[in-house]
């Protein structure tokens, strides 16, 4: 595990060693080895929450039969309200907060109980919403089903949104930067693991076991990512900027002082063009490829295709990116991630284009479905480092929060829109692909912006994030 103490103290002369290097932190080999596995398992727990609780509320909602708008609302635009409220926040807090766990590891502590909480009460929302129509039998239990999801998805996604930062910029701070494409490759790994293993053997089982299934995921990731935070250790970072006055201080002296951190919020992130390029250059991708992730089960079911089926090619797909996810890390190393990135949207949009007019059987959907998830994981994979390698290493968590509040609106209105389209069009879901085709030239061209301007500011091998 990491040494604080500087390399030069620790190399013996006679048996020298390689020394990597992360702010005050500095690994051999072995140690670097023990870090990535710990990482790793955290990162597995991730994933396999990450993989399962989006796929089984995506089902759930399509199982209540609601209206594909609400079905937007809950699972695209809430999230999207919840992250512009919280992210800033917690991440301005994590980038200065100073203690003997460090800044990063507090904030995990706190939000993973919380994460599993809401995945727990996910699980049992069929009982406690046949418990609650049980007790008032007058009201619909179809409304009461959704309004104790509600409940539970809110918990959930204002834990994992509050914890989805915080773990990059704890991944920023503890791992070596020339390594971070190869780390989020095995990051990436890990993931497709995670997804194979869910819907080659899991999905399948939903219909009969939601509840079984979602309470098992919740209580495993709540325990094995405590166990992972533990167990990392950070290094010791600069003291951090001052801050305004604390609530503690009086309303009167804390909300002028609340009013200055805004400003200062607002003027570091939004007030130079490049940054916001590269805000829309992140955040229309991840639009891109949301109007088919969003809409893929009941896009699957309007055609016919088994639940079991989809898993399996779902699967397949996972398979197909987990051969890719080293190579393609690799490849963010060497080349950097932002021109590797611009090469995945070009190829995205080639493949969204083919969907929007070809998707309309099982069959043709399958396949666009496999090249959707391929191209997308090629993208996510490279880009994975990008806001490492391009903001500010003391205020990461900060700008990688602006990135998400910057398009807001977008990601609130995006999946009701597109479900509102769905909805008054009769239900073609190959619109999915062809809105998806659309947004991806944009990010491509937003991708051929932010590269011009990273040129000028020294390149791959002389770059200075600006501040």
């Amino acid at each position: 595990m990491p040494v604080v103490q500087p390399a030069k103290e620790r190399i013996h002369k006679s048996e020298p060693q390689k020394r990597w290097s992360a702010g005050t932190l500095v690994y051999t080999s072995s140690g670097l080895v023990v870090l990535f596995l710990w990482l790793m398992w955290g990162d597995f727990a991730w994933s396999m929450r990450e993989r399962s609780v989006g796929p089984m509320a995506s089902w759930y909602l399509s199982h209540l039969k609601v209206p594909n708008v609400l079905f937007g609302l809950l699972l695209s635009s809430l999230p999207a309200l919840i992250g512009v409220i919280v992210g800033p926040i917690i991440s301005v807090k994590s980038d200065r907060h100073r203690s003997r766990w460090g800044r990063r590891i507090p904030f995990l502590l706190a939000t993973t109980p919380l994460a599993a909480f809401g995945m727990i009460g996910l699980g049992l929302t069929p009982v406690f919403a046949a418990w609650v129509h049980g007790h008032f039998p007058n009201q619909d239990e179809i409304t009461i089903s959704i309004v104790c999801f509600g409940l539970f998805w809110t918990s959930y996604e204002f834990a994992s949104l509050a914890a989805h930062s915080v773990f990059g910029g704890l991944v920023n701070d503890v791992v070596p930067k020339p390594l971070l494409g190869r780390f989020y490759g095995m990051f990436r790994a890990v993931s497709l693991i995670d997804g194979m293993i869910f819907n080659y053997w899991i999905i399948g089982h939903v219909p009969a076991h939601f509840t079984v299934i979602l309470v098992a995921i919740g209580a495993f990731y709540g325990f094995a990512f405590l166990w992972v935070c533990l167990k990392i250790k950070e290094g010791e970072y600069p003291p951090p900027a001052a801050a305004g006055p604390t609530v503690q201080a009086g309303m009167m002296k804390w909300f002028p002082g609340f009013l200055k951190e805004v400003r200062l919020y607002c003027r570091e992130c939004f007030a130079t063009p490049y940054y916001l390029s590269i805000f829309i250059l992140i955040k229309v991708s991840a639009l891109a490829f949301s109007p088919v992730n969003t809409f893929a089960i009941p896009y699957a079911r309007s055609l016919g295709v088994d639940m079991t089926v989809y898993g399996k090619y779902l699967a397949l797909t996972y398979l197909i990116s987990l051969c890719l996810s080293y190579f393609l890390g690799w490849l963010a190393d060497f080349f950097h991630p932002l021109r590797v990135s611009i090469v995945t949207l070009a190829g995205y949009s080639l493949l969204a284009l083919y969907g929007s007019f070809y998707a309309t059987t099982p069959t043709t959907f399958l396949i666009a479905w496999v090249g959707h998830g391929v191209m997308s994981g090629c993208h996510f994979t490279c880009s994975a480092s990008l806001g490492q390698r391009l903001f500010p290493h003391s205020k990461y968590a900060q700008f990688a929060s602006a990135a998400s509040v910057f398009t807001v609106a977008a990601n609130m209105v995006a999946a009701p829109l597109m479900g509102m389209l769905i909805d008054q069009t009769g239900g073609i879901y190959r619109y999915t692909f062809a809105v998806g085709c659309v947004l991806s030239i944009l990010a491509l061209l937003a991708g051929l912006i932010v590269y011009r301007q990273f040129v000028k500011l020294g390149g791959p091998e002389n770059y200075i994030a600006p501040e």
